[in-house]
C-alpha cells in the first residue's frame, strides 16, 4: 500500500481536458470590492486582474498548482494560498509560489475544520476545482467552509459527477470481485456528491446571498478509448492503487481494462462525455 499515489505526470496527460472545467468556474466567480483596510483602495483599481485585487483566496485541492497560479494572476489577489494532501504535486507547485501565491500541505477536512473554529483568517474566496468529491459528507462541509468566508465572501466548487459512466461503474464491480474484494476489505470507491437541487437547498439554507448551481456535460475527444484507462489512472483508480500490493494492482488493472473497453465504442477519436457539478454562492 502506497500512501501518495498521485501521480503529477499521469495527472497531466489530459491537462488540457481538465482545465476546462476550472475556466467556466473561473468565470462564475463576481468582482470584489479589496477591504478598504487593508488596502486603501476599492474595486476601482483600473488594469488587468485588479477585479479582485485585496482578496484573500484558499484553492484547496490545487495539485501541481498551475490552475492557482492562474486563479491568483486573474483576481490579482492579495493572498493565494494552495492546499493540497499528496506531497507529490506540491513539489511540482512550489516553484511557482511568490507574489502572493503559496502552497501548503494538509487536508481538506482538517482545514475546513480549522475554518470553523476560527484558526484561520477568514477568506474573500474558497475555490476548489476537482478536489471535494474525495471529501465525505458534504452539507456540514459546506457549513465548515461558509464559516470560513468574509462578509461578501464567495464560494467556488467544481466537482465530477461522473459516477454512472462505464469508466467509474466498471471500477465499482471490479473492486467487488476476488481476490480484489478482499485484498480491498471490502473497501469501494463511491463518491459522497449531491445533486445540482441538493447543493442549491444547503446553500439556501446557510444564508447565501446569491448562488448558481448546474450540471455540465464537457465533451472530450480522446486519441482511443483505451485513453479513458488512462484518464481514470490519474485519478479515480488511484484509491484503488493506494490500497492494494504492487501485483494486486497490475491485476486490477489489467482486470478492469479488459471489462471496460467492450463497453466502449472503438473509434477514433474517442468521445468522453464527463459530467460535472459547478456550484458558485456569495454570502
Amino acid at each position: 500500500m502506497t500512501a501518495d499515489t498521485w501521480n503529477p505526470d499521469q495527472y497531466q496527460r489530459f491537462k488540457d481536458e481538465r482545465s476546462r472545467p476550472f475556466y467556466e468556474l473561473l468565470a462564475l466567480i463576481q468582482p470584489s470590492a479589496a477591504r478598504a483596510d487593508e488596502t486603501g483602495k476599492g474595486s476601482a483599481d483600473a488594469g488587468s486582474g485588479a477585479h479582485g485585487a485585496g482578496m484573500r483566496v484558499v484553492d484547496l485541492g490545487c495539485g501541481t498548482g498551475e490552475l492557482t497560479r492562474e486563479l491568483h494572476r486573474h483576481l490579482g489577489a492579495r493572498e493565494t494560498v494552495g492546499l493540497d494532501s499528496s506531497s507529490a504535486m506540491l513539489s511540482r507547485a512550489a516553484p511557482l509560489a511568490g507574489g502572493g501565491l503559496s502552497f501548503q500541505e494538509g487536508d481538506i477536512p482538517s482545514f475546513a475544520q480549522r475554518l470553523a473554529a476560527g484558526d484561520e483568517a477568514p477568506f474573500d474566496l474558497i475555490f476548489s476545482n476537482a478536489a471535494l468529491q474525495w471529501v465525505d459528507d458534504h452539507p456540514p462541509l459546506l457549513v465548515n467552509l461558509t464559516a470560513g468566508l468574509a462578509p461578501g465572501g464567495q464560494l467556488a466548487v467544481q466537482v465530477p459527477g461522473n459516477a454512472d459512466h462505464a469508466s467509474h461503474v466498471v471500477a465499482a464491480e471490479v473492486a467487488q470481485e476476488e481476490p480484489f474484494h478482499t485484498a480491498l476489505g471490502g473497501h469501494v470507491r463511491r463518491f459522497p456528491i449531491l445533486t445540482p437541487e441538493g447543493y442549491a437547498a444547503s446553500l439556501d439554507r446557510l444564508g447565501f446571498a446569491e448562488q448558481h448551481v448546474r450540471l455540465q456535460v464537457f465533451g472530450h475527444y480522446l486519441g482511443a478509448r483505451d485513453d479513458v484507462v488512462e484518464w481514470v489512472k490519474g485519478t479515480l483508480l488511484t484509491d484503488y492503487q493506494k490500497r492494494l500490493s504492487p501485483d494486486l494492482w497490475d491485476a486490477f488493472l489489467d482486470r478492469y481494462r479488459a471489462r471496460l473497453l467492450p463497453q466502449l465504442e472503438d473509434s477514433r477519436p474517442f468521445f468522453y462525455p464527463f459530467k460535472r457539478l459547478l456550484f458558485w454562492a456569495r454570502r
